[in-house]
């Protein structure tokens, strides 16, 4: 199983924009559950502490395999959130790690 981890800092310089971009960032991830097939399992969440510093949105999806990782990432639904998510982040770190 391949476990992708994605962490995002928003782009925006004050803190209701970021709040609001992250908020919605996660509401679009959610909404990949039961649409992108080849997912396992998803779980996405707005940073609560030191926001100075720390990312704004982490997500972690379990995968099969990394042909699996390849079509979530090639989904058109995925398509379409990462389009909104490149709009509104101005940071990306990913990890994906075998599980």
């Amino acid at each position: 199983m391949i476990r992708h981890i994605v962490m995002w800092k928003m782009a925006a310089d004050d803190a209701e924009t970021r709040v609001a971009h992250a908020a919605e960032v996660a509401r679009l991830l959610e909404g990949l559950v039961g649409v992108v097939p080849v997912i396992r399992s998803l779980s996405v969440g707005v940073n609560v502490a030191v926001p100075e510093s720390n990312a704004d949105v982490a997500l972690v999806i379990d995968l099969d395999d990394l042909d699996a990782l390849d079509a979530y990432q090639a989904h058109p639904a995925h398509q379409e959130v990462a389009g909104y998510i490149r709009s509104v982040t101005g940071g990306r770190m990913a990890v994906d790690v075998e599980v």
